[in-house]
């Protein structure tokens, strides 16, 4: 994402100025999802008012001393073995760039709102667990909404995960899988399983519910 360093215009935020108006193998987890505020399913077409709610939390969050990560709308739970993530959908974005702005005493520009609000895509990154350096290569992730499987614009994976020592034996690896899914594709409002299909076999699922996240 890139971020165009501007000086701040205190009286009229800037977006108001354009035209914006408009993880054992094969086990099924439930994601336990963590966000700021109430949210009423994904926004594909954010309005005025939740656009500056976002840019306001992340202003927020930077001014609490806190991480724009904590502003991720997270699956997964506490247990290192399980595969965990999270999303970042527009109004997400929108409140990371506010809280990577703020943190620098700037105030993301019409330019760079925009180009949050404008994109076509959302981000799902994953974490899971495995046994070898390289057993996330050639991964693969989808969405599936009550039968229908909702396949990724782009997808990626660690080609060399990272070693966790702490970890059992057999779970030592850990490894992120990244892909992009186009809005115009799935349910912004349904209950989805995000199903990652590691190179060397199996699956991974976790469940997440479209209506609980902004």
């Amino acid at each position: 994402m890139r971020h165009r360093l501007t000086r701040p215009n205190r009286s009229v935020p800037r977006w108001q100025m354009g035209v914006l108006a408009s993880a054992v193998l094969g086990q099924t987890v439930t994601g336990l999802l963590s966000f700021i505020g109430l949210a009423a399913a994904i926004e594909v077409s954010p309005t005025p008012t939740p656009i500056q709610l976002a840019l306001d939390r992340g202003k927020q969050a930077a001014a609490q001393q806190r991480s724009p990560e904590t502003l991720y709308a997270r699956f997964g739970n506490a247990d290192p073995a399980q595969p965990e993530g999270f999303l970042l959908t527009k109004l997400g974005g929108l409140s990371v760039l506010a809280a990577h702005m703020a943190l620098r005493g700037l105030e993301p520009s019409t330019a760079d709102v925009a180009h949050v609000i404008e994109a076509s895509t959302m981000l799902v990154s994953a974490t899971i667990v495995g046994e070898r350096p390289d057993f996330a290569v050639n991964s693969y992730m989808v969405l599936d909404q009550e039968g229908r499987t909702i396949k990724p614009f782009t997808v990626r994976a660690d080609s060399q995960a990272e070693r966790r020592a702490t970890w059992p034996e057999s779970q030592k690896f850990l490894a992120k899988i990244v892909a992009t899914f186009r809005y115009n594709d799935f349910d912004s409002n349904a209950r989805t399983t995000i199903t990652i299909f590691p190179a060397g076999g199996g699956e991974v699922r976790v469940v997440v519910d479209f209506a609980h996240i902004e």
